[in-house]
């Protein structure tokens, strides 16, 4: 099979894609999708986020996309989603007039009525993905030529769709695409003509004249007129300004950003599930260029404490005791605890190459699956019992459910603190004592007592108390250099960004100078350009080649440091500053090029816009009480 590109290549130099901060995401809480300036879905995987793309032109130009936009301009005038919702509006302006684009994947009413749902695991809600992505179109001034291209390429672009009519006339129209993806249903208020394997429109509109596409890969039925779509289109952005309001968001200048994040998270939500994807897309490279591509399509234990974090923080307690269920769910059965699953809880996540596709801008391999799900982490039980411990704090109660799961992960923090692992980073190289896995298993001891306590357990507590004294011990004596700065690992003086979660964790007090030291040489020693590595690619055996960019969340981390340290203006002035290099719709991707603030790595990331969530209300809280250095507070207790 070829793959044809989407445009003829720029003769100036330029790439041919879109730099990774100008895609918008769309989400419907069940799968997503990202749209490039030029009005072309240029990543969407259905019917599931981690399912085989349908449209994968953001890894390879010819692998399938899906354009709604004015025929010969590609560059439109502004983007930017409807306050308090993931709908975005694009506003093009031509020779001869003015068109508006709204996108969006519908939220409808719940439809489960007469038969359970076979996917959802959680509570149902009064709304639901209706399995439709929908474009609006409205001509405000002038005249515009509109066209749309539709050239899906199934099961990651090395199956073409086989189209054909659905009745007598011409806007409906079914795309076969083969076993690994739904058939998708294209309908519209245009007529389509099929050319290979597109399908196409293209009419004149003038002032006031309106139109509709809608996508549909399910049996729930599509618009069928105008009229229609534009009730789903309001259905859709009054369901995500109802949810947005149940927040609590202060009233500050960086309130923007927070509901942002917020609204980011939630699309990353797997709603039969609870699920929390660490980010919407597969193999968007570390590195322009490198080998450095991962598959983000995945739930990561790790993700859990700063997502309950970050989500009770902002009082938005359904989402955060959705994916602790999910949490709760792979913790039983007695099996042993994986860094990561399926968006379904699925255990198995085989790594496979795509060496068909290009790769964005060459980076290459573009990866399927991730091989670090059988990986030996010790930080994942450190961060499920600060999981049921922030549960339980929000809750005030520990559920008798609940004691056999944490008494079975303290455990196994117990039986294994003292061996080497792959470290919170999943390096590729050799195990190795990580300081930061050992602060992970202290967190697992020290929780463990404390909920113990709480459930009347004072055998436990007291021998679990006396194991986390140990590793404390442990780690202050071997973890710190002669500086009195915490290291990556054991027996080196090598630098890990993951060591500012020293604080935050409550490992030791703010004021112990151990902790203003390793703040203090992680801001001065492990920066670029003031933005913060997680380690110095030469300093680490991660089993990968080349460099990598800065890490956001590490960056994030910094600011809360500096907050419990009470450098409060040092905190404020780099929090502005991450702020500005948020994207045009105040989205983050994992990585920044701190010489280019240019954005690398999968997209949107999910632990970037936690820990921008936790830093911004560290910032605020400390310019409310700069005495106050609780990490974790809910709005309730404010």
């Amino acid at each position: 099979m070829t793959l044809d590109a989407q445009a003829p290549p720029p003769t100036d130099g330029r790439s041919t894609f879109p730099a990774i901060a100008e895609y918008a995401f769309l989400s419907d809480c069940e799968t997503n999708a990202l749209v490039a300036p030029s009005g072309a879905v240029e990543w969407m995987c259905v019917p599931r986020p981690d399912s085989p793309s349908v449209f994968t032109s953001l890894l390879d130009r010819g692998a399938g996309h899906f354009r709604v936009g004015p025929h010969g301009v590609r560059v439109p005038v502004a983007r930017r989603y409807i306050p308090g919702t993931l709908i975005l509006e694009t506003t093009w302006q031509t020779s001869t007039g003015w068109l508006v684009v709204r996108d969006a994947m519908v939220m409808g009413p719940w439809h489960n009525l007469h038969e359970r749902s076979q996917t959802h695991r959680r509570t149902p809600t009064d709304h639901d993905a209706e399995h439709v992505l929908l474009r609006t179109v409205k001509c405000v001034s002038g005249k515009v030529d509109l066209e749309v291209v539709c050239s899906p390429m199934s099961d990651y672009a090395r199956y073409e769709p086989d189209w054909e009519y659905i009745d007598e006339g011409y806007s409906s129209v079914t795309a076969r695409t083969g076993d690994a993806n739904p058939d998708l249903r294209l309908s519209s208020s245009l007529r389509f003509g099929l050319e290979g394997r597109r399908a196409q429109a293209r009419t004149r509109m003038e002032e006031g004249d309106t139109h509709f596409v809608a996508l549909a890969w399910s049996p729930l039925p599509a618009p069928t007129s105008f009229d229609e779509a534009a009730e789903k289109m309001w259905r859709t952005e009054q369901f995500w300004r109802d949810w947005i309001t149940q927040g609590f968001f202060p009233d500050h200048p960086w309130r923007i950003y927070l509901q942002r994040s917020a609204l980011t998270l939630k699309g990353l939500t797997y709603a039969p599930s609870g699920a929390l994807l660490a980010a919407a897309t597969t193999s968007l490279p570390e590195t322009p260029g490198g080998e450095r591509n991962w598959d983000y399509r995945y739930a990561w234990i790790r993700d859990s404490t700063f997502a309950l974090w970050g989500l009770y923080t902002l009082g938005l307690d359904r989402e955060a005791n959705d994916f602790f269920a999910f949490i709760q769910d792979a913790c039983q059965d007695n099996k042993q605890l994986q860094i990561m699953y399926g968006v379904d809880g699925e255990e198995e996540l085989k790594e496979t190459e795509l060496t068909h596709l290009t790769g964005y801008e060459g980076a290459q391999p573009v990866r399927v699956g991730n091989a670090a799900y059988d990986q030996s982490q010790h930080d994942v039980w450190g961060a499920v019992l600060d999981s049921v411990y922030l549960h339980t704090r929000n809750r005030e109660q520990l559920p008798e459910a609940l004691w056999p799961v944490l008494k079975r992960q303290v455990e196994e923090a117990a039986k294994h603190w003292h061996l080497p692992d792959r470290g919170i980073w999943e390096v590729r190289g050799q195990p190795q004592h990580f300081t930061s896995s050992k602060l992970m298993c202290w967190v697992a001891l020290d929780r463990g007592a404390r909920l113990a306590r709480l459930y009347d357990e004072p055998d436990f507590a007291e021998q679990w108390q006396k194991l986390a004294d140990e590793i404390h011990a442990d780690i202050c004596s071997k973890g710190v250099d002669e500086r009195g700065v915490f290291t990556q690992r054991y027996g080196d003086d090598s630098l890990d960004a993951s060591l500012l979660l020293v604080p935050l964790l409550r490992f030791l007090p703010p004021d112990d100078e151990r902790v203003r030291a390793t703040v203090r040489a992680i801001a001065e020693e492990l920066t670029e350009d003031g933005l913060v590595l997680r380690y110095r690619t030469d300093d680490t055996d991660d089993g990968m080649d080349g460099e990598e960019g800065t890490f956001t969340i590490c960056s994030f981390w910094l600011v809360s440091a500096l907050c419990e340290i009470g450098e409060i203006d040092e905190a404020r002035t780099l929090c502005e500053r991450l702020l500005s290099f948020g994207s045009s719709l105040n989205l983050y991707a994992e990585e920044l090029d701190p010489r280019t603030g240019r954005h690398l790595g999968n997209f949107p990331q999910a632990f970037t816009h936690l820990a921008l969530i936790n830093a911004v209300m560290h910032v605020i809280r400390a310019e409310d009480d700069p005495g106050d250095h609780r990490a974790f507070r809910t709005p309730s207790r404010a």
